[in-house]
């Protein structure tokens, strides 16, 4: 009786771990089936992350995602605590939808500014407040959220234990480290031979 208990018990466990984790939705968009799958490990902070959404990620989407030729996970890899606040934001909703994560790239500028940490963590709860309102988020419950802090850390755990991370952005395409995620045409180069 007692060794049916503890199975249990373990059974029970696994089931609770696994439907928590499986709770976050990760931010992925494009073809999920696609022959072509990118990873792109990123930190909110990060100026050339914000390059690349700006400059590289719209041509990707033309050419690529909205095909459904490939695609894209965007991945957690903050490199400070603004960032990973802002990754809290990001998957606040935990609707796997990217939209509020290009919005915090597209407007880094208005609030990664400061001289501390504590300034850019300021700046952005100040951002969140006044120029995000109509994403209508609850900017307390999104920074307590558990759930997705643990998905976050979970990401970064990953880039550095499985693809050897080392900066931001990083691509990964079908499991492999793509090294200029600046040059688009190099890319696109790559995806094409791929697919």
């Amino acid at each position: 009786m007692k060794k049916i208990l503890i199975q249990t018990l373990i059974i029970s466990l696994f089931f609770i771990s696994f439907n928590a984790k499986a709770e976050i939705k990760p931010i992925i968009e494009g073809n999920v089936d696609a022959k072509v799958k990118l990873i792109v490990f990123e930190s909110l902070t990060c100026s050339h992350c914000a390059d690349f959404h700006k400059n590289v990620y719209p041509s990707l989407k033309k050419d690529f995602i909205d095909n459904g030729l490939i695609s894209i996970e965007f991945r957690n890899f903050p490199l400070d605590i603004a960032a990973f606040n802002a990754a809290k934001i990001a998957h606040c909703r935990n609707d796997g939808k990217s939209e509020i994560l290009h919005y915090l790239y597209k407007n880094q500028s208005s609030w990664v500014r400061g001289n501390t940490i504590e300034d850019l963590s300021k700046n952005l709860s100040k951002f969140v407040k006044e120029s995000m309102t109509f994403y209508n988020l609850n900017l307390d419950e999104c920074l307590a959220n558990k759930k997705v802090e643990d998905h976050i850390l979970e990401d970064r755990i990953d880039g550095a234990k499985n693809y050897k991370i080392e900066a931001t952005p990083t691509l990964i395409i079908n499991g492999e480290k793509f090294e200029n995620t600046k040059n688009y045409k190099k890319l696109k180069k790559y995806i094409e031979k791929l697919i």
